[in-house]
């Protein structure tokens, strides 16, 4: 029996160390709903978590010394493995209200809600944490081999926390959703510590916990993941390995949001090809070439970054017969793309793999390519250094293009100013527009020596052409745009690319301002 019960610790250990770093890794995609992916939402809720287990394992060690018994223990978890059910019902109050302000823009309220969240994991984190030090105590009776019994419980522990890492990420909340992703770790940790209490305890000391299970079945019943930022226009949701995907409708346009974010990704109209956004102004590329740049020339362009197809539609209504290749990192924004935004282009060629891998190994040379995989404030570090535009250049035609959607605040031109400092250590060529009524700015790089006054030129022999308006209205919006070379600053390479401090600033900008 004594052998039974240490075993059966063990089993415990691993458990209760997966659903800690499950909690971990499914909150961060509780809460990107609502604030997005970016390094400063991860280093919070990393942060915090290790504060919490830290002081789990305090208060575990000291309660263990003083209550050395398996009903204490296993009490714990009853009550861990509870608070973790109740996170994302709880928050969830939290993530409507600040959804639903982030839509109006009140962001100083956002940052309140956003900390009032992460504290919801204070109560299950920390009893979680009280399990390994505690264990420990239960199962050490003879202290020779002390040191023994603590790794065997620590790497136990570790393995649990390996499995509890990937399982959440790869299979259940793509295939379940992040809310019931909570309460299956919930209800797993639940069971585990209902067993210990009938192996080790008894079964009328467990009846007094008997109503803690009762409300996870309601909770699987009942509760759902919908949508956390309420929205009538709401015609889709899913969720990803790597993103919370929206599609609204309003007014018959389509727009792709991405966690909870305020940027559209994609916009979809049956009849409506213009959006005055950024996607059109990656038509306008070549035309800073030499005059008269020939549109039968422009047969060939990849997209890295392509969403739900936008840009694409754009580029097949624009340039008759040209090929696309489409790298996007996310199938599931791929599937969004065919079932609601008319992705069945056919020269549309789709990539289901990252952009900077996918362009290095693909085939032959581009007379466009647009990067549109930035997404303020995450922003891929490892699309926006030198050795990056070096494979870009490398897949450019003689006369090829980049064109490079970035973000900024209304007086923070640093993304902007980096990025081009960086491009045009291997571009000779650099130009800027910035979106009309947007946080937006475009930045072209071409491989040739282009200019401003080229592309007025090939704007006014273009303009008399027979060419589909698309092309003309992106180009007088170019020209009406059109800003100053930026400044020299820094520039990112692979090795170093202080991509998170500037981001930070950014967001911290728009707060203020």
């Amino acid at each position: 029996r004594v052998h039974m019960k240490k075993n059966y610790l063990y089993i415990t250990v691993f458990f209760s160390g997966m659903t800690a770093l499950a909690v971990e890794m499914t909150a961060s995609r509780l809460l990107g709903n609502v604030y997005g992916s970016s390094n400063l939402v991860w280093a919070s809720i990393i942060g915090l978590i290790l504060i919490y287990l830290t002081l789990g394992y305090w208060l575990g060690g000291k309660l263990a010394d003083k209550n050395p018994h398996y009903k204490v223990f296993y009490k714990i978890l009853m009550w861990g493995s509870l608070g973790v059910g109740l996170v994302p019902i709880i928050s969830r109050i939290f993530l409507r209200l600040t959804g639903n302000l982030l839509t109006g823009f009140n962001i100083p309220l956002l940052i309140g809600a956003f900390f009032t969240v992460l504290v919801l994991f204070i109560f299950p984190v920390t009893l979680l944490g009280m399990a390994s030090p505690f264990a420990l105590k239960l199962a050490l009776k003879d202290t020779s081999v002390a040191g023994r019994v603590g790794g065997l419980i620590s790497a136990i522990s570790t393995l649990g926390s390996f499995i509890g890492t990937f399982l959440p990420v790869l299979i259940l909340v793509p295939l379940i959703g992040t809310y019931r992703t909570f309460l299956f770790f919930s209800s797993l940790l639940m069971l585990i510590a209902t067993i210990g209490y009938f192996l080790f305890v008894d079964f009328k000391s467990w009846l007094r916990f008997s109503w803690m299970p009762l409300i996870l079945i309601v909770l699987w019943i009942f509760g759902s993941s919908g949508a956390d930022k309420v929205a009538d226009e709401l015609v889709y949701e899913t969720e990803s390995a790597y993103n919370y995907i929206q599609v609204l409708e309003i007014n018959d346009y389509r727009y792709l949001c991405l966690n909870g974010g305020m940027g559209i990704h994609s916009i979809y109209h049956p009849t409506q090809l213009y959006y005055h956004g950024p996607w059109s102004q990656v038509l306008v590329a070549p035309f800073f070439n030499a005059t008269p740049h020939p549109m039968e020339s422009i047969d060939r362009m990849a997209i890295v970054g392509l969403a739900a197809g936008s840009t694409a539609r754009q580029a097949e209504a624009v340039f008759e017969d040209i090929v696309i290749d489409g790298f996007e990192i996310d199938p599931f924004i791929v599937d969004v793309g065919y079932d609601y935004f008319g992705m069945e282009i056919d020269n549309l060629n789709v990539f289901v793999q990252d952009g900077r891998v996918g362009l290095k190994n693909s085939a032959g040379n581009y007379d466009i390519i647009s990067i549109d995989a930035y997404r303020p404030p995450y922003i891929p570090w490892h699309l926006a250094t030198v050795e990056f535009f070096e494979i870009v250049k490398n897949h450019l035609s003689d006369d090829g293009v980049v064109v490079i959607n970035i973000g900024r605040s209304p007086s923070n031109r640093e993304l902007l100013n980096d990025l081009s400092t960086t491009i045009h250590t291997i571009f000779p060529t650099i130009f800027v527009m910035d979106i009309p009524g947007s946080l937006n700015s475009v930045l072209f790089a071409s491989k040739q020596a282009g200019s401003w006054e080229n592309f007025v030129l090939n704007y006014e022999i273009i303009s008399d052409l027979d060419v589909h308006p698309l092309l003309t209205e992106a180009m007088r919006v170019t020209i009406e745009n059109r800003q100053e070379t930026p400044p020299v600053s820094r520039v990112y390479t692979d090795d170093q690319t202080p991509i998170e401090w500037v981001t930070n600033k950014m967001v911290v900008d728009i707060i203020l301002s």
